[in-house]
């Protein structure tokens, strides 16, 4: 398959509901073969949509990356890292890439774009929840873009019959912890992802 990377026409761009059954499959498979989530069955396209609308409706950014061809080929977003209001100044980031488009640095535009979105949404922290301590590429990213690896919680979930980590990473958004961040409500609709 030809890469789709930055030099091939790659587009980053708000998704559409009309993106969800692509990030729907995405996810499948992902929910299927792999650990970057908790979930053990796929959710089906209109429960997809549903979350979208969750997020999308509670002010966080949700991106598609778009092959000059036309399919999406990854997606990335921001949500509620937790529902208690003083947490509201942090997000939390998932991201996935179709597998037959891994490794053409997709992921790394989606969350430098979403990075960027957050920062100017005003968010001060920025959360990714990497299922398997064993995921280099995904911590590696990660670390690339300036997280900071604060912790694991060893042996959080069993899937595929074996324990799986999770590994909490950490960046700071704007300025951080460095300012009294401006004021924000929370919209009692946003929810923290599921994993």
């Amino acid at each position: 398959m030809k890469p789709v990377g930055a030099d091939h026409g790659l587009a980053i761009r708000d998704a559409r509901p009309e993106d969800m059954s692509a990030v729907q499959t995405i996810y499948a498979h992902h929910v299927r073969n792999g650990l970057a989530s908790f979930e053990e069955q796929p959710p089906d396209v209109a429960e997809i949509i549903r979350r979208f609308e969750v997020t999308v409706g509670a002010g966080y950014p949700f991106l598609v990356a778009e092959a000059a061809t036309g399919p999406v080929v990854g997606y990335a977003y921001a949500g509620c890292y937790r529902s208690r209001p003083a947490y509201r100044h942090t997000v939390e980031t998932s991201l996935y890439i179709a597998e037959e488009h891994r490794g053409q640095g997709i992921g790394r535009r989606l969350l430098e774009a979403l990075i960027t979105r957050c920062e100017a949404l005003g968010y001060r922290q920025m959360v990714a929840v990497i299922g398997d301590s064993g995921n280099t590429a995904s911590i590696g990213l990660h670390e690339s873009l300036g997280f900071t690896r604060i912790g694991t919680l060893v042996a959080a979930g069993f899937k595929f019959n074996r324990w799986v980590d999770s590994v909490y990473m950490q960046r700071p958004l704007g300025s951080g912890d460095t300012a009294p961040p401006e004021p924000r409500d929370r919209r009692p609709d946003a929810t923290p992802s599921p994993r």
